[in-house]
């Protein structure tokens, strides 16, 4: 894990430090009335300048969750809020497989939109595809 974004919920020293500790950067939006505070962790010091002197870019980072939230939103809205297998590993394999198929409705979509051409066996004979 490189980075988290997550909304102002979120925000906290101690939720700061756990994600810094793993060696990702915390993208969490600061409320209007959060201090600087010098006494407190180091990384709230970083990132709380970090949004302030750099908010465009810090934005781009935290902006990226709305991707996975409307990828999260398209997969509920074509399959359901619930999973209908019971053992932990077949809801892992549920989950994995309407992301599979999520991925190619929208891969076909956009080969529409688009007009691009897929040639699927020709993908699936290319080396990375075997890996």
């Amino acid at each position: 894990m490189k980075e988290l974004s997550g909304d102002k919920a979120y925000l906290s020293h101690k939720n700061l430090q756990e994600v810094a500790a793993l060696g990702a950067i915390p993208y969490i939006p600061f409320k209007t009335n959060s201090k600087i505070n010098p006494k407190g962790a180091r990384i709230w010091r970083q990132m709380w300048l970090f949004f302030y002197d750099h908010f465009d870019e810090f934005m781009k980072h935290y902006h990226q969750r709305s991707k996975v939230e409307t990828a999260f939103s398209m997969v509920k809205r074509l399959f359901g809020n619930h999973l209908r297998t019971k053992t932990e590993t077949s809801q892992i394999n549920e989950v994995l497989m309407r992301a599979l198929c999520h991925n190619l409705a929208v891969l076909v979509q956009e080969s529409f939109e688009l007009g691009i051409d897929i040639d699927f066996k020709k993908c699936a004979e290319e080396y990375f595809a075997q890996k």
